[in-house]
């Protein structure tokens, strides 16, 4: 065989041995039915990274039901990914990992908070990683960050009555009394009133500077307003329905909110610049899939280097992200919550620091 000849059936093998190692990443996502606009950004987010990382991608939609997330596993089982990432629906995703653990396929959602998810991974098995908060992540970092910040402050705490508005509160009370505090004043609201200056008043009467409110942005909105009027001097806070669009009455400058960070407003500017090139709009899970894909990418990387598998990796490794660090712990959870303190300035919710 000529040199010439050999050379080029060398080089031939290499590129085949190249592709046989690319990474190819399965994205499920709801691309009909009601959820299918989010769905879209998952989609839009994860082939944009794709696109810059030279990563291979097949999308499927789950369709957000049981039968459909069934479906999308065996046809991504089918084309070989060796990694899956998206997943917004619970029933989608339950349906689909027993299927995937046969197969040995690491699964990234970007959207489900079911704690039991992870919670039973243990007992079942399921290699699922978890890109985003849990159920019960909003009500533990609202007691965690509150009971910090207002360790020097007259605290009350009151609630609508909902499942949510009591797990808040509830969360909040007891992380309270675990740091030996005390809140001057504790009750249930009714909720959708036009004006809240009787709940105010006792409020004032109690002595309450600092108020947080288990409840929707409306009522919150409704107790500042009132609280204004009675010149009561509170500072009330909230969990991430305050992000809820405004209503009839604004929120008063100074309230607080523990919520996630909008990631358009804080992620990586090379990722934002990829964005704006394609024209889309990186809101809702678009950057966080787009951050899927590059840990996805990472994950293989070191699989590669160590010859583990790209599971254990996802365990073991920590990852830079479009939208920060990450690092999951030993049940798939983020390591480090990502919720934030927030505070309206009038405008818009700003990062406040801690203080």
């Amino acid at each position: 065989m000529r040199p010439r000849t050999i050379l080029s059936a060398a080089l031939t093998w290499l590129a085949l041995a190249g592709q046989a190692q690319a990474l190819t990443v399965g994205v499920a996502a709801p691309l009909s039915g009601p959820s299918a606009q989010l769905g879209t950004q998952v989609k839009d987010g994860a082939a944009l990274s794709a696109k810059s990382a030279g990563v291979e991608i097949w999308t499927v939609d789950d369709s957000c039901t049981a039968a459909g997330g069934e479906k999308a596993a065996r046809d991504l089982i089918g084309a070989k990914v060796d990694i899956v990432i998206g997943f917004l629906c619970t029933d989608a995703i339950e349906a689909a990992l027993p299927l995937f653990k046969d197969a040995r396929i690491p699964v990234l959602t970007v959207g489900v908070r079911a704690d039991s998810l992870t919670d039973r991974r243990a007992k079942t098995g399921w290699p699922v990683f978890r890109l985003g908060p849990r159920g019960d992540d909003e009500r533990t970092a609202a007691a965690s960050i509150l009971t910090r910040q207002w360790r020097e402050r007259l605290f009350a705490i009151v609630d609508d009555g909902t499942i949510y508005g009591r797990e808040m509160a509830e969360s909040f009370r007891a992380a309270a009394e675990q740091a030996a505090l005390k809140p001057v004043f504790v009750d249930t609201f009714r909720p959708g009133m036009d004006n809240q200056v009787g709940l105010v008043g006792r409020l004032k009467k109690a002595g309450a500077t600092h108020v947080f409110v288990g409840g929707d942005r409306d009522d919150l909105a409704i107790m500042g307003r009132d609280a204004k009027k009675l010149e009561a001097g509170m500072t009330f806070a909230g969990g991430e329905t305050l992000r809820a669009p405004e209503g009839e009455v604004s929120l008063t400058t100074g309230t607080l909110m523990v919520a996630e960070p909008e990631w358009a407003d804080s992620a990586d500017k090379t990722a934002l610049d990829a964005f704006s090139a394609a024209q889309i709009i990186p809101e809702g899970y678009a950057l966080p899939a787009y951050a899927a894909v590059e840990i996805a990418r990472q994950a293989n990387e070191a699989a590669k280097a160590s010859g583990r598998p790209l599971a254990e990796e996802l365990a073991l490794q920590a990852f830079r992200t479009a939208i920060g660090p990450v690092k999951f712990d030993e049940k798939g959870d983020l390591a480090k919550s990502p919720y934030r303190l927030f505070r309206f300035d009038g405008t818009r919710f700003a990062p406040v620091e801690d203080e």
